[in-house]
């Protein structure tokens, strides 16, 4: 809102923090349901406190995808596209029929809103290339 510094008010600087953490308790509260990806902190031990880290969402939705000893992501859901898919998911009804892994097929389409930076770019296709090789 201010396109020079001489015109920065206490009240402009207030505003603009407050929209800043207003986002940020919107993004908390949208990923509150989630089992798994719901924090990007990890705090660490009461005796290990050094031992805090970051992990952004991105790295740990391609682990998650990428990881072959779980079976059926927790918060990552398959939505049915062809007709495959549609009579496995009205057999499961029925019957035990496991969903598709999103790591199943070679092609991988991730859609991030708001875009990527060159960074995590990198670290998907270097995640991938170890994880998950002919994968694209």
């Amino acid at each position: 809102g201010c396109d020079s510094s001489l015109k920065l008010t206490s009240q402009k600087a207030t505003d603009a923090v407050d929209s800043i953490f207003r986002s940020l308790r919107d993004i908390a509260r949208a990923r509150m349901h989630m089992k798994q990806f719901h924090s990007i902190h990890n705090p660490g031990s009461n005796t290990h406190q050094a031992s805090a880290s970051y992990k952004p969402l991105l790295k740990q939705v391609v682990e998650e995808i990428c990881n072959p000893d779980r079976p059926d992501p927790i918060d990552i859901e398959h939505i049915s596209s062809g007709l495959t898919d549609l009579l496995k998911t009205g057999f499961s009804m029925f019957m035990k029929v496991n969903r598709p892994h999103p790591g199943d097929h070679p092609l991988l389409i991730i859609f991030m809103v708001g875009g990527v930076s060159v960074s995590e770019v990198k670290m998907v296709k270097d995640l991938v290339a170890t994880r998950k090789p002919g994968t694209q």
